[in-house]
């Protein structure tokens, strides 16, 4: 083992390689997350303190009235104890973990990735990055289905910033904004924005925005200062799934 080797394995060249290969990448937040991991060693025998997956995501967040991007470790799961990879070794570690309950949904601008790593001493880490599609649950997509249904079509998708007092385990929640095309509410309202603050497979708790039409002075007065917003809060389980628009309908009707 050349000087010459082990200093371009610390800087990456001629170190070892990881891929991850996942055995689906199509999930719903809660499902298990199986796959393997194959490790290829480089032109030296490495020390390797640990291999981690982690589940990413990104959002937005104002900051000086500009909007900036940020990434956020949704999940971390540590794989194995302190191993040396071999020079030319190849060696695959299975892994299988839960897929965080509240990791947010691959829709609009929203994108989810499974990161691989490896945390080799005086090195740099060599890492994977594997994008995986989060589908709405069952109750999820109860919602969006009464929500279309109502004649409201999905315009927007995006994780912003959540203000401290709002947040739950993450420091941001994803807006689901839509508009109405049809029906009813078509000409009552702008838009309507749904967050789902509290979910499993079970139960969801949805803070929805309703943002009122202006339609005279009055209201666009209120427009300007913000009044025309109503918040509300709305619980739905297995037990009310079935009544899902019609509680939606008559909590929109009401502030509208």
């Amino acid at each position: 083992m050349s000087f010459l080797d082990k200093m371009f394995a610390s800087i990456g060249i001629g170190a070892a390689k990881v891929d991850t290969i996942l055995a689906n990448d199509r999930l719903v937040a809660g499902d298990e997350v199986n796959g393997r991991i194959v490790i290829q060693g480089g032109k030296i025998d490495q020390d390797v303190d640990d291999i981690y997956l982690k589940v990413m995501t990104s959002y937005e967040q104002e900051i000086d009235d500009k909007k900036v991007h940020k990434e956020c470790v949704v999940g971390k799961f540590r794989l194995t104890e302190r191993f040396t990879i071999k020079a030319k070794e190849k060696r695959e570690v299975p892994f299988s973990f839960e897929l965080p309950i509240d990791t947010p949904i691959s829709y609009g601008k929203t994108r989810v990735w499974v990161e691989t790593g490896l945390d080799i001493k005086n090195a740099i880490d060599p890492s994977d990055r594997d994008y995986i599609e989060v589908h709405p649950s069952p109750l999820m997509s109860k919602v969006f289905n009464a929500v279309t249904d109502l004649g409201f079509r999905l315009r927007e998708v995006e994780c912003e910033a959540a203000p401290f007092h709002a947040r739950r385990r993450l420091p941001f929640v994803q807006e689901f904004e839509f508009v109405p095309t049809k029906g009813e509410f078509r000409g009552r309202l702008d838009e309507l924005e749904i967050i789902f603050l509290e979910t499993n497979r079970n139960y969801l708790e949805l803070l929805i925005q309703v943002d009122r039409k202006a339609r005279s002075i009055g209201g666009l007065l209120s427009e300007m200062l913000n009044l025309d917003e109503t918040n509300l809060r709305l619980t739905i389980t297995n037990d009310n799934a079935h009544n899902i628009k019609d509680m939606l309908y008559q909590v929109i009707k009401k502030y509208s």
